[in-house]
């Protein structure tokens, strides 16, 4: 693929209602998008103008990762996006499958590399008419969605909350935890809603191995998993708590490389890992890790970062790999949004159809993209 510059976007769009976690509230979501415009040599050899999206899930405060919207906009204008231009500059193209190693000099930053990752790939896939999912190995056309309920200000609004979900259809129900607010709630999901509801939980790495009591009391309700209880930089100590608790460890913010998965596996800190694209760097590496879980027996899922609809149409095709047997976060765009930038996602049955366009298989809807856009800038060759 040839590239002939690089736009990025700031935009923000508000969510339907705060979302709490361990670690904060966010009211609106800030993201960083990329649109690569270049062109693609079909079979025939015979050019094609191509444009590809990428999102950039880190946040706009450096609280669930170090990275943060505003510093991935300014590594991806100062050292991501020059770098990319000048290997098209000095060698004339590039392939989706290069950057991770064109990359590797910079270190960190993995969601920003993933979202330039992401909008190469898609440009390159639409050049040649080939689907995401179809690129990556996907075996399914719709994937069991999961729905993840941040804290709530009572019990009594969590089980109106949940019920509403189950209600719409939802396949599974995650319920965000934190000291303080762990046993009491999910007990009363449980015996509320019943024991066939399959329900789990996410720490975000509130927790530490001294509340390994607390943790051990959420064995009496049959949940598929325990998410990230412990600190992210913490492999040995999850290892530990392993063998405390009967309910599966499952990692997150801990799985940020091909790397950190084979650590987690061979000290057997989780029974399942979490897998999110831009967290280990784009969607090629979370390719690695799916290959490497399923070859050793550990189930994966997909998490979200409340994407826009690229980003969702991208964890979709993912979710879609024969090695994730469990629910992910892929839901409905209304989930979060009243008006997403592309085509919204529905729930169907409890499940969201993979798009089978080429690349992405959805685009923006540009009015609605310009109407929460703040900020748009164009890098090309110097």
């Amino acid at each position: 693929m040839k590239i002939t510059g690089v736009e990025m976007r700031t935009i923000r769009m508000p969510l339907k209602s705060p979302f709490e976690t361990s670690f904060g509230v966010e009211a609106e979501r800030v993201a960083v998008l990329l649109r690569v415009l270049g062109s693609v040599a079909r079979p025939d050899r015979r050019p094609v103008d191509v444009q590809g999206w990428g999102e950039c899930v880190a946040m706009e405060a450096p609280l669930y990762s170090s990275e943060y919207a505003d510093g991935a906009a300014d590594v991806l204008r100062r050292f991501l996006v020059p770098r990319l231009l000048g290997h098209v500059k000095d060698t004339g193209d590039v392939t989706a499958e290069q950057i991770d190693g064109l990359l590797a000099p910079i270190i960190g930053h993995r969601m920003a590399k993933a979202a330039l990752e992401m909008a190469v790939l898609d440009a390159q896939l639409r050049g040649i008419g080939q689907s995401f999912a179809g690129y990556l190995g996907a075996t399914r056309q719709r994937v069991p969605s999961g729905v993840s309920v941040g804290i709530q200000p009572s019990v009594t609004a969590l089980l109106e909350v949940v019920g509403d979900y189950l209600a719409q259809g939802y396949a599974r129900i995650k319920l965000k935890i934190k000291p303080g607010w762990d046993v009491t709630p999910v007990q009363a999901v449980r015996e509320h809603f019943g024991g066939l509801i399959p329900l789990q939980v996410d720490a975000n790495a509130a927790y530490t191995l001294a509340d390994a009591r607390t943790l051990a009391r959420l064995d009496a309700f049959d949940l598929l998993l325990i998410e990230q209880p412990l600190a992210e930089d913490d492999i040995r100590q999850h290892a530990e708590l392993a063998r405390l608790i009967r309910t599966p460890i499952c990692l997150d913010e801990s799985v940020v490389s091909v790397r950190a998965a084979a650590d987690v596996i061979a000290l057997r800190a989780a029974q399942v890992i979490n897998i999110k694209a831009g967290r280990v760097g784009g969607y090629l590496n979370a390719r690695r890790i799916h290959d490497l879980c399923r070859a050793n027996g550990i189930p994966v899922w997909c998490g979200g970062m409340v994407e826009t609809g690229l980003g969702r149409a991208a964890n979709a095709a993912l979710a879609a790999l024969p090695g994730f047997t469990l629910p992910g976060d892929v839901s409905a765009s209304d989930r979060f949004y009243e008006q997403d930038i592309t085509a919204p996602f529905v729930l169907e049955d409890g499940e969201i159809i993979v798009p089978t366009g080429p690349g992405l298989g959805v685009e923006p809807i540009m009015g609605v993209l310009d109407s929460f856009t703040v900020t748009t800038e164009w890098l090309e060759q110097g």
